[in-house]
């Protein structure tokens, strides 16, 4: 399969059923718009908004093989944190997905939308190599664009620059943003919970459907190379527990440092 092809085929599950009519009611295309996070949530959290990335993806659906066209967004927003002998590294990330809600006659097609987040986090299992022993850990409720929803704290075993790394993963479930379903996905190393835990749960509640197409460079002034040197509020002495993210999909998900943990 190609990179993301889960994530971007969201959309197009449930209209195969309706496959033969879909041109004429005009559910054969579909786009969501992407959304973000507030630049004071940014700033205070040391995230920097690194890529708005659409997933798209074309299929055909049903006996009739008619072509749907389904176009799903990924903010991503990193971090640079303290990985040990890895020295300072974008090893935080923060993702909000958007999706199109697909309907008709008042049934909702995307089957996001009824997603847990134990379902949830299994389809980004399938599409990010690297990541395994997925094990949820906690439930909180967040406010999500002034709707309350589920966010599931997982830990999963990952890779990162070729070290094994305890990695928690936090999801929501998918909340609507106007004509859109949306749900946000942050991972960081295990071992700085008590900096990074408390910012997802900031970013979380300060996703906004006006995203900043042009952010400015809140939380990293450096030249995004292999190797990262940011001051940063976050920082620990020694790594503990070695980040990553595995599954059934042959997909490669890069920082912009070049190293894959679902950014």
């Amino acid at each position: 399969m190609n990179r993301r092809t889960v994530l971007a085929g969201l959309g197009v599950t449930g209209l195969a059923s309706l496959s033969g009519c879909l041109g004429l009611v005009g559910l054969d295309k579909h786009e969501s718009s992407p959304a973000g996070v507030t630049a004071a949530a940014r700033e205070e959290t040391g995230y920097e908004q690194t890529a708005i990335e659409p997933l798209t993806v074309e299929r055909e659906v049903g006996p009739t093989n008619e072509a749907v066209t389904v176009t799903n967004y990924m903010t991503t927003h990193e971090k640079a944190v303290d990985m040990g002998l890895l020295g300072r590294q974008r090893g935080a990330v923060f993702n909000v997905l958007t999706t199109p809600q697909v309907s008709i006659l008042g049934r909702e097609l995307n089957p996001i939308k009824e997603m847990s987040t134990q379902e949830l986090v299994t389809l980004v299992r399938q599409n990010y190599d690297g990541i395994g022993n997925i094990e949820h850990q906690a439930d909180t409720d967040v406010t999500l664009l002034d709707q309350s929803t589920t966010q599931s704290r997982f830990t999963a075993d990952a890779e990162f620059s070729g070290q094994d790394v305890s990695v928690n993963v936090h999801i929501t479930e998918a909340v609507e943003a106007n004509e859109d379903l949306l749900v946000t996905i942050g991972v960081y190393p295990e071992y700085i919970q008590r900096f990074e835990e408390s910012n997802i749960t900031a970013l979380t509640e300060a996703v906004t459907t006006d995203v900043d197409e042009n952010p400015s460079s809140a939380g990293s002034d450096s030249d995004p190379s292999d190797t990262e040197s940011i001051t940063d509020s976050t920082s620990v002495d020694e790594l503990n527990n070695t980040t990553s993210v595995n599954g059934t999909v042959n997909v490669s998900v890069k920082t912009e440092s070049g190293d894959d943990l679902l950014g």
